[in-house]
């Protein structure tokens, strides 16, 4: 049986890692970021992160819930380990039914396991990450949709079920009695970017509802029907609502009355019963989540009453080819696209609410008292990210374990990433602070993912830096022991080994928007024999794996969301990754 380690009292115990980590960061660090100060963030203080669990246990009796002691650990039941959705059907449209669950993987690549561990270990932090949420808005006017001319799965029939799916998942968070292998308390959850999909605005007010708690309406434009491509008559888009046989229902999709109608109504979030933080992604950042701000015309058709439906193959692969090699970052080739076919858009009802929001708008968002929820008030950013003009900040998680935040963004347009040398030497000072805590740092773009390094036009002097020389930081301090990240929509374990011996794993998510539609509760234990594991466990929303195509209730479209990216045509079959990426046990050397 694992021992459980509490989280810090309202009062910080006095042992060596929580005096080194209240000595070493005391004050704010020249506004850069978010410094790991308890007195002043709610989730840092030792008050918030103990009684998240009374805060759970409360929320669930308010809503009607039993409320239920943790289980003995370790468990299954919820999670990718007792069962994981799979086809049940072999040809055409597949219906998906639960299948068996996903072994768990221990890998040594870092240090070697020793044996009674199990008997030993001590929980010192738990935690779920969820990543690319990819919340849209499938009417707003500035998409791509049309992309799927040359390319199929540029556009994905799930689209607009995003709403109903990310619910779900809050819901089967909820559900979860502490963590799989230890039973701790879980201390929070993490969104590692690309929680919109746009850049809108309507779509960062759905996520911010659907994890503190509320009622949304995933729709814009016209209140009284949807106003898309998927009712455009257009064959190469799946049009539930008719009989048409579209390029998708000729391979099995259904004709389901009343789909869209139910997509756009209003529906509940019961909102995340532990508390949350929230790392931005390029689809946050920036429009289509690849072209910086600063075109007018690309501002004003977000919320204009025009849309772009359908496009040639040829003109499309030229569109995709800008995209994927990094020669528009502003949209100055797709603006002038847009305006060339000006004749061939479709009117749609204009809403401001489709607005594209800034980075500073994005950390107001998130200090609204509106979406606090369980807290903590910003979910991690404070009003002196605000005055700097930043999105990173540090956390303390419990008495060992920090958390850190960063932004990987460019805001110089394109979808890979970078850092500001500003941001990179405010990590590196952060984890020389706080050497005396064990580190887990949270981004949006993996280490591979990070080779943009076009200057932000904010702060041109500001050199920016990719992924080995973030590797290189981490690889300096030995407190760091992982790094948590999203954007490539596949679950990928990497270990890494810097030069003076010291190790960390770095822990890739997959996406909520393509199957297998995953989330990931880490685990970080101290096994007493000179070594650390990190369990990674992943989960599915809450929605039945079989679906009723005559069921649209919110849980019924999260269960067809699920579905529905299983068969989405052209879609990855490698995302859930390898079994060592799934369900694991990392070890790794306690230094």
């Amino acid at each position: 049986m694992s021992r459980i380690r509490s989280v810090a009292s309202s009062a910080l115990g006095v042992h060596r890692r929580t005096l080194l980590a209240a000595t070493g960061a005391v004050s704010l660090s020249a506004g850069l970021g978010y410094a790991l100060r308890p007195t002043d963030s709610q989730a840092a203080t030792a008050t918030a992160t103990a009684t998240a669990p009374a805060t759970t246990a409360e929320a669930r009796a308010t809503a009607g819930e039993p409320v239920t002691a943790a289980p003995l650990a370790p468990y299954t039941h919820g999670t990718t380990l007792a069962q994981v959705a799979a086809p049940r059907t072999s040809s055409g449209y597949r219906r998906l039914g639960s299948g068996p669950g996903w072994q768990r993987v221990v890998r040594s690549e870092l240090a070697a396991p020793k044996s009674g561990r199990a008997g030993r270990r001590t929980a010192l932090a738990a935690f779920v990450q969820l990543t690319d949420l990819h919340l849209i808005d499938s009417q707003h006017p500035l998409r791509l949709e049309f992309l799927r001319s040359t390319d199929v799965h540029a556009w994905r029939p799930q689209e607009a079920l995003t709403v109903p799916g990310a619910i779900s998942l809050v819901e089967r968070v909820n559900a979860l009695r502490g963590a799989p292998v230890t039973g701790s308390p879980l201390h929070f959850a993490m969104t590692t970017g690309d929680n919109t999909d746009n850049n809108a605005k309507s779509e960062l007010e759905w996520f911010l509802t659907i994890m503190s708690g509320g009622r949304v309406t995933p729709d814009s434009g016209d209140p009284r029907h949807y106003e898309g491509v998927q009712n455009s008559g257009l064959k190469q888009y799946w049009q539930p609502d008719s009989t048409a046989r579209d390029a998708d229902k000729q391979l099995g999709f259904p004709h389901i009355e009343g789909f869209l109608a139910a997509a756009i109504r209003e529906m509940n979030s019961p909102g995340l019963t532990i508390p949350w933080y929230s790392t931005v992604g390029n689809h946050d950042a920036m429009p289509l989540g690849t072209y910086g701000h600063g075109d007018s015309y690309l501002a004003e058709f977000a919320v204009g009453g025009k849309k772009l439906m359908s496009l040639s193959a040829s003109e499309a692969k030229k569109l995709q080819d800008t995209l994927k090699g990094d020669t528009d970052p502003k949209g100055t080739w797709f603006r002038d696209l847009l305006r060339a076919h000006s004749r061939d858009l479709r009117s749609v009802t204009p809403d401001d609410n489709r607005a594209p929001f800034t980075a500073a708008e994005y950390v107001e968002a998130h200090l609204d008292p509106a979406y606090q929820g369980v807290g903590p008030a910003g979910h991690g950013y404070s009003a002196a990210n605000v005055e700097a003009g930043t999105q990173y900040y540090s956390f303390r998680i419990s008495d060992d374990v920090i958390g850190i935040s960063l932004d990987t963004t460019d805001a110089g347009g394109h979808y890979n990433g970078s850092v500001g040398a500003s941001q990179l030497r405010w990590l590196e000072r952060t984890l020389r602070q706080n050497k005396g805590s064990y580190a887990l740092v949270f981004s949006h773009h993996t280490s591979g993912t990070m080779t943009n390094l076009r200057p932000d036009p904010a702060r041109p002097n500001d050199r920016r830096h990719g992924g080995e020389d973030v590797l290189a930081v981490l690889g300096r301090h030995t407190n760091v022991v992982a790094w948590v990240n999203g954007h490539i929509h596949r679950n990928v374990i990497t270990p890494h080994t810097a030069s003076g011996g010291h190790s960390f794993w770095e822990i890739s998510t997959a996406s909520h928007v393509d199957f297998p539609q995953l989330a990931r509760v880490v685990e970080v234990v101290d096994n007493k024999d000179g070594t650390l594991s990190l369990f990674t466990t992943l989960i599915e929303s809450a929605a039945p794996h079989r679906t009723d195509f005559t069921d649209l209730s919110q849980t019924g479209l999260a269960a067809l969301y699920r579905e529905l990216s299983f068969n989405a045509p052209g879609a990855s079959t490698t995302q859930a990754g390898e079994p060592g990426d799934r369900n694991a046990e990392l070890v790794l050397k306690k230094v």
